[in-house]
């Protein structure tokens, strides 16, 4: 646990879409292997996946809708409604909306980025990189997770990463399938870390599975 804490650590999810990252941090909390609490789980859609999966496993699952909002005005209600819950950590998993310093600047927030540091910035970067490959630009990709102090694009200083290479004959889907199996591997692994030693901010890279 964090240090100074008496509790395990308290996380606040953030997802926008299907939640299989949401997914693996549940089933390594109920599994022990991560010593946490989910707070809560909170969405910027009201149809999104990840609040179903938080809801099936009795967690408090919020829907913030955007609603016109500016962002600044967006990141207050957001940054209202999770400090209720008291989070130690506040963890992007699959959340599609680039925050401001009027959340960041109230939490510890870190993201979990399907790229290796520095490629692939911003939405859709698997497809980005497997596009790449057929073009022969390069040889692998990967996934990081990485702390957000500022507004900056995948680009804060980063916890852990891991390579996914390409192999033979991949297609799109069973790039993808190697690419999120790594991706729930390693956030657990890097909030683990953080839980352990919370001023950690660059690991050496961790294998892929």
């Amino acid at each position: 646990m964090i240090e100074g804490l008496s509790r395990p650590s308290r996380l606040a999810v953030l997802v926008s879409g299907n939640g299989s990252n949401l997914q693996a941090l549940i089933d390594a909390i109920s599994t022990r292997r991560l010593k946490a609490e989910i707070a809560v789980v909170v969405s910027n859609r009201a149809d999104a996946g990840g609040l179903d999966r938080a809801r099936q496993a009795g967690l408090p699952a919020l829907a913030l809708e955007v609603d016109g909002d500016v962002r600044s005005v967006y990141d207050h209600r957001l940054a209202q409604a999770v400090a209720g819950y008291e989070p130690d950590i506040v963890v992007l998993a699959g959340w599609m909306r680039i925050l401001t310093l009027v959340f960041l600047g109230r939490f510890r927030v870190l993201n979990l980025h399907p790229a290796k540091p520095g490629c692939f910035p911003g939405t859709h970067a698997i497809e980005r990189a497997f596009e790449a490959w057929r073009q022969g630009e390069v040889s692998e990709s990967g996934a990081m997770v990485h702390w957000v102090p500022d507004e900056g694009v995948d680009s804060g200083p980063v916890i852990a990463w891991s390579s996914v290479p390409f192999e033979a004959g991949d297609t799109l889907e069973t790039f993808e399938e190697r690419m999120h199996r790594t991706e729930h591997r390693l956030l657990v692994e890097a909030i683990a870390a953080v839980i352990e030693e919370p001023q950690l901010s660059l690991t050496q890279e961790t294998s892929s599975p």
